[in-house]
């Protein structure tokens, strides 16, 4: 019998157990899947039985994925994914295209929570949920945010209206710092200077702390101060408490910088200012008489 040639030589037996290249096995031990914690953002149609959901985890940050099945009766992932609830995840194997960025989901479990909020702390929840959509990258982590998230969601359930507002600028800023788009508050941005304690000042999006303008709201230089020790602190209460005396200065400060960053406004809060407009009485013509 002669000697096998070069191709055959190369080529295994029939039957033989095909073994995996060096490379190939570590690349899947590095897309074996890791349970997240994670918060669903937002969710939407893919067919008649699946659904494309955006994940906020707390290892890996914004994550899309591909829930196949959770729209039938019976799947155990439909009463997992809904807003505002901390659930586990695992996730498929990483895809060999390192730029794909649907990633299927292969379980989803409840891992405690808080009921659903209701009324304006609702909308509050959803207004959140939009920062983050729209501010943060893929697959880009931020487990700081994540916690402040949380916190936030648990204060949100508790407070009063003007206790929500408190919340949101509180983690506006937190949102802010975490991108890196927020200045030092304790110091004029252009000067390096510190801000003097009785002095009013403002945040401008591209100067960053500035001397306040005579008849606009102002931060006093004491509440950046204390803002800013608290976000280097990193606890969310101890930053609500340094945020309500400010909150009314903060409201537009904020949303100019967030406008700034977005591009566009954002639609749970028009959402919000709408339905104030529906449940506020209509205001009367001056010529029309309260009845008595």
């Amino acid at each position: 019998m002669s000697a096998p040639g070069p191709a055959e030589a190369g080529r295994p037996a029939r039957g033989a157990r095909k073994v995996a290249e060096p490379h190939a096995v570590g690349s899947a031990r590095r897309g074996a899947a890791a349970p997240l914690a994670a918060y669903m953002l937002h969710r939407y149609d893919w067919s008649e039985t699946s659904l494309i959901v955006e994940l906020f985890t707390r290892e890996r940050g914004r994550v899309v994925v591909a829930a196949k099945g959770a729209k039938r009766p019976y799947s155990q992932l439909r009463p997992v994914l809904l807003p505002f609830q901390r659930i586990v995840v695992l996730l498929g194997r990483t895809p060999a295209d390192e730029a794909a960025e649907v990633h299927v989901l292969r379980s989803a479990e409840w891992a405690g929570g808080l009921p659903m909020p209701p009324g304006a702390a609702l909308f509050a929840g959803f207004y959140l949920n939009e920062l983050l959509l729209k501010l943060l990258a893929r697959l880009d982590p931020h487990p700081a945010l994540f916690d402040a998230y949380a916190d936030a969601l648990a204060a949100l359930a508790a407070a009063d209206e003007a206790g929500r507002q408190v919340v949101l600028r509180a983690f506006e800023l937190t949102l802010l710092r975490e991108l890196g788009v927020l200045p030092e508050l304790d110091q004029v941005t252009q000067t390096v200077s510190p801000v003097r304690a009785a002095a009013g000042y403002t945040l401008h999006p591209e100067s960053g702390v500035v001397p306040g303008t005579p008849g606009e709201p102002a931060l006093t230089g004491a509440a950046l101060v204390a803002i800013e020790a608290a976000l280097t602190h990193g606890s969310g209460a101890a930053l609500r408490q340094a945020v309500e005396p400010a909150t009314a200065a903060l409201r537009g400060a904020l949303r100019n910088l967030l406008h700034y960053h977005l591009g566009s406004a954002l639609r749970t809060r028009q959402v919000m200012v709408d339905v104030q407009k529906l449940l506020d009485p209509a205001p009367r013509p001056n010529n029309v008489s309260t009845p008595k």
